[in-house]
């Protein structure tokens, strides 16, 4: 494995298959239910769906350093020259410090990169910097590549209830309290790294319709330049609502050309059941 080698975490949500046919490595996150801590890619997002509906005890924690510098010995000795190492947002997780940490421990040079989004919007950064060393690309390359895929991408989610980003620290105690106590569904987004409120509607059916309107507006200046966009849609326990924003969607982009894909275990912890969301990422 002459050349750049790239690497990301589980959270990139990459569809089962796509990391291994570009060749990334997938570093995983931990979910941990009632004090158990096994890999997210060995926890079905329905299976947190129906834990923190049961009320049970449900976190999660970054990779070590250890486990890290593990995959990176791995690629090292598989005979790349450089890595490229793509995570989420370090404003939400620790993965990045821990994969800083873990370059050091390494003997070929291993370049972080803090996509500062969440899900597909770094998977689709990560499949781009792939692309990218494939062809022949050098690390700075690469990483230009990532940063600059990673930073046009648009992420909006709804949630069901707050509470859960609460609980996790990804969002304020009084606008969790606001947010039930309006009963609303929020809207929210990821800018510089940070989960913010985008809006508050009444209903599911118009935070899809407004998913599905601010997709559009994304979507907007890559039709009119004629350039090419990958799209993917979250959920967590909610396929019939994915598949609703999917059937909207469909006007402007093929229905088989959207990513359709449970958010992954760590993330799901975090938004909690009955979450839609999209990501749309100009190539």
């Amino acid at each position: 494995m002459a050349g750049v080698a790239v690497v990301t975490d589980s959270t990139s949500s990459l569809v089962p298959g796509q990391a291994e046919r570009a060749g990334i490595a997938v570093i995983p996150l931990q979910v941990v239910i009632d004090g158990v801590s096994r890999p997210e890619t060995e926890v079905p997002a329905g299976e947190v769906a129906e834990a923190l509906r049961a009320g049970r005890r449900v976190s999660t924690s970054r990779p070590t350093p250890e486990v890290m510098a593990a995959t990176y010995a791995d690629l090292v000795e598989g005979g790349c020259d450089a890595i490229v190492s793509v995570h989420l947002s370090g404003k939400i997780s620790g993965t990045c410090d821990a994969a800083a940490v873990a370059a050091r421990a390494v003997e070929r040079p291993v370049l972080v990169v803090d996509s500062l989004t969440v899900a597909m919007g770094a998977g689709f950064a990560a499949l781009s910097g792939a692309d990218a060393a494939r062809a022949g690309a050098d690390a700075d390359t690469v990483v230009g590549l990532v940063r600059a895929r990673a930073a046009a991408s648009s992420f909006y989610f709804y949630v069901d209830r707050l509470d859960y980003l609460r609980r996790g620290g990804r969002i304020s105690a009084p606008a969790a309290m606001l947010g039930s106590a309006l009963a609303v569904k929020p809207l929210l987004t990821v800018v510089d790294g940070e989960i913010r409120a985008a809006e508050r509607v009444r209903t599911e059916s118009r935070a899809l319709a407004r998913l599905d309107e601010l997709a559009q507006s994304a979507l907007a200046p890559v039709a009119a330049s004629g350039g090419r966009v990958g799209v993917a849609v979250h959920h967590l326990d909610n396929l019939v609502g994915a598949q609703r924003l999917v059937d909207r969607l469909s006007s402007r982009v093929p229905a088989g050309e959207i990513v359709v894909t449970e958010m992954s275990a760590v993330l799901g912890v975090h938004v909690g059941p009955g979450t839609v969301g999209i990501v749309v990422s100009p190539e």
